[in-house]
């Protein structure tokens, strides 16, 4: 009062105002800030979810593309599952990964296990695929159909010399997966890790498509389809025994495999109809991933 004293009296009735104004604003944050404290208290927190793997994680041409050396899409998988639970991606997927990948660059790709660290609460894993060659098995299938379209002849040719090459390359992996697993464990001791499974690729009933967008002989389609859910139990195996969850996005698929319509066909022939790439999921396919990653996540143990 001593300072407005010796104002005129209009100023002096403003300074009281903004002086009172001041004071019920103090008072207001005063009594907010408890209440303002509480509700960060309680604000959910966001999981740090890093995602790895290859191109079956990555999506590559699926739209929106947004790594041009990953192909990585922005409707993978990952980024599905991200945006369902409010997660912080870090979605380092790039397809043409192998196991190796996790630990050394691929191309201008660092590392995919330098996104893993302490803070990590959440990593999926998709990877093996082409550990095993599985694209180079899939197009000497397709260059022998010719020779025999009614029969197996690429089933002949890799089981020719008394051995399965398939099953001995998915052998072969499976401690370069429990590896990595162990890797993502020392990095993230409290994560939850979750190994995902491939796609039902092939009809399960093992009745083939012949054509020229799906040049696979007759009798190789049950070999391929049986050759998948081997890698498949492998990766189950390597996941239970790591300590990891394994989501299983081979059962929700089937039906929706190379061979269905357009339409209900979530895995892109050898010539694509769709925006995705060759014998990999499209939109729809990954949007089915994400959904059986979801349900493994959300069920309680």
């Amino acid at each position: 009062m001593t300072v407005t004293r010796h104002l005129p009296t209009a100023h002096a009735k403003r300074a009281l105002a903004a002086g009172a104004a001041l004071l019920s604003g103090i008072a207001v944050l005063a009594t907010a800030q408890p209440a303002m404290a509480g509700a960060a208290a309680h604000r959910p927190h966001r999981a740090d979810y890093v995602a790895l793997g290859d191109s079956y994680a990555s999506a590559p041409l699926v739209p929106d593309q947004v790594d041009a050396f990953c192909l990585r899409s922005s409707n993978n998988y990952p980024s599905l599952v991200a945006r369902s639970s409010a997660a912080r991606l870090t979605d380092v997927t790039c397809s043409g990964a192998t196991t190796a990948a996790m630990t050394a660059p691929q191309g201008t790709a660092a590392p995919q296990l330098d996104a893993v660290n302490r803070r990590t609460d959440l990593v999926t894993l998709t990877i093996g695929g082409n550990d095993i060659g599985f694209s180079t098995v899939l197009g000497t299938c397709a260059r022998l159909s010719a020779s025999d379209p009614a029969g197996a002849p690429c089933r002949a040719h890799l089981t020719g010399s008394g051995t399965d090459q398939v099953t001995e390359s998915i052998a072969a992996t499976a401690p370069k997966v429990a590896e990595v697993i162990r890797g993502i464990h020392r990095r993230a001791p409290h994560a939850k890790i979750v190994v995902v499974g491939y796609p039902d690729l092939f009809p399960e009933d093992g009745v083939g498509c012949t054509s020229p967008s799906v040049p696979l002989a007759a009798g190789d389609f049950a070999y391929l389809r049986d050759k998948e859910k081997e890698l498949n139990s492998m990766l189950a195996r390597q996941a239970r025994r790591g300590g990891a969850r394994y989501v299983d996005t081979y059962t929700p698929t089937i039906g929706h495999d190379l061979c269905a319509p357009a339409g209900e066909r979530w895995i892109e022939p050898f010539v694509p109809q769709g925006p995705a790439a060759p014998l990999h999921p499209n939109a729809q396919g990954e949007r089915a991933m994400a959904a059986a990653v979801q349900r493994v996540l959300t069920h309680r143990h």
